[in-house]
Order: C-alpha cells, then structure tokens, then sequence
C-alpha cells in the first residue's frame, strides 16, 4: 500500500516482479484439462491473447504444461523448497491469493491450477468473490476486480469488435486501473510498457492492413512473452438456431444481426 492505495503502480510486488515465477506459472495451467473437463467443444485451448480476426493472431507462441520444467525454472532462479513443500527466496514464500468471481466452470478451473501448482512448491490459495460484488464498479470496494487486491485473479475478456484496436488498449500505460481514475482504467494487470504503448499509438494511424495486423500480433507477443496474462480458453459464444431458418450469420454482430431478413425455408 502506497499513500493509501493498494497495488499501486508506485511499488513492485514481491515475487511476480520475477520472469522466472511467470514463466513457471504459465506452466502450470492445465489448459487441455479445462478444455476437456469444463467447458468442451464451447472452447479452444490458446497461447494468445488476441485471438481473432485471423489476420491479427500470432503463430509465435505456444502453450505447454510441464510440471517438471516449472521446478527447473523456480530451482534455477534461486526459489528453493523449505521443509513445507514451500519454495521460498530472500526470506518471501510463493504463497498466492488466486480470486475469480464464484462460477462452477472458474472454480474448477482454481482446482486444477492449484493441484499443479502445489507440485512446483507453490501454494495457492482460493478466493472466490460473489460475481455482482466482484464486475462492481464500486471504487471502495477492494474485492473487485479492477482492485485487483490478489496475487492472481481469472475473468472473461469480450473481443466484441472486428477490429483490435480498443480491445488491446487492456494493457496500454494511460489504461492502469488506479485509485486516481476510481479503478475505470482498462489496464487491469497495471502492467507498464512505453514500448506497447507506442505500438497501440502506431497502429491508430497505421493505413497499410498488414503493416497494422503485424503491431498487433507484435503486442500480443510482448504480453505473452512478458507473461503479463496467461490465456487459459479462447471461448466463442455459442448460440442456437433452427435448421428451418435461413439467416445471414456474424460472428460480430448480435444474435439477431439482420432480423428483418431471416426467412423460414419453404
């Protein structure tokens, strides 16, 4: 807490400041196990954040769950296990706050990060917060989530638009959720970068589409490779509609997108 704000930007957290606790972590969700234990066909495993359209998706990363290599990595940066189970460095244990609003599919999603976790010598524990207290945009409340008052926290993010532009401001430095905006900043993670800032300004007024798709795969890959997020699901929305109907479909639009021309078949 900094002159009476909570995870200012004005100081460091303690161990996530470590590439090393990052990388390790981004090991340890079981992305297939939440695929196929939770959500099914209504989700895709991802390594990115920005995830479509096709021409703004990277094919630079990969996702991967290795217990193993997660040890390796804390072993090599010093984290060293105590007689706990605890991996611990300069006196700070790796135990972790990791929240989501209470949701069966985020709950079971906790369990199973927290089962890898504990393997590594990571100990996390599990909040969940009442989904109406926690999307509140009730600047006192700490247990929101643009607070963002826990070590790691697990949410939805809605790509609504066709185009990226407003959807990667998320981690744009003039975005920081803080107590001088009352939390209404997009930039949760509060995460700074000059360097994808000028990129988010660049594509703005970039006019050529593959030079502009190319800043944006290049800022999905800083927040990957930084480890700022770690993309669990990409999740398309899954709605229903009779086989008799003929209707016009968008992925980008509302469900009844062209109401007015939707036909029964003869």
């Amino acid at each position: 807490e900094v002159d009476g704000e909570r995870s200012s930007i004005k100081t460091k957290h303690p161990f996530l400041t470590d590439p090393a606790v990052r990388q390790a972590l981004s090991l340890l969700v079981d992305r297939a196990s939440v695929q196929e234990q939770i959500y099914g066909r209504t989700a895709l495993t991802t390594a990115n954040f920005l995830n479509a359209p096709a021409p703004f998706v990277s094919k630079n990363n990969r996702w991967e769950f290795n217990v193993d290599k997660a040890n390796q990595i804390l072993e090599a940066a010093g984290w060293k296990k105590g007689a706990d189970g605890i991996r611990a460095k300069d006196g700070k244990k790796l135990k972790m706050v990791y929240q989501t609003s209470i949701n069966a599919p985020r709950q079971k999603t906790q369990a199973i990060v927290k089962q890898a976790c504990a393997k590594a010598g990571i100990e996390i524990e599990i909040k969940s917060v009442v989904a109406s207290v926690f999307f509140s945009s009730d600047p006192a409340n700490l247990d929101t989530y643009p607070h963002f008052s826990t070590d790691l926290q697990m949410y939805t993010v809605t790509e609504t638009m066709p185009d990226p532009q407003d959807f990667m401001l998320q981690f744009t430095p003039w975005e920081i959720a803080s107590k001088e905006n009352k939390w209404q900043g997009r930039n949760i993670t509060r995460w700074q970068s000059e360097e994808y800032g000028k990129l988010h300004k660049a594509a703005e007024a970039e006019v050529d589409p593959v030079k502009r798709a190319a800043l944006f795969i290049q800022m999905n890959d800083m927040v990957i490779k930084n480890v700022v997020v770690i993309p669990v699901a990409w999740r398309p929305r899954v709605s229903a509609i009779s086989n008799k109907l003929k209707v016009a479909q968008s992925g980008w639009d509302s469900d009844f997108w062209q109401l007015p021309f939707w036909h029964k078949e003869a």
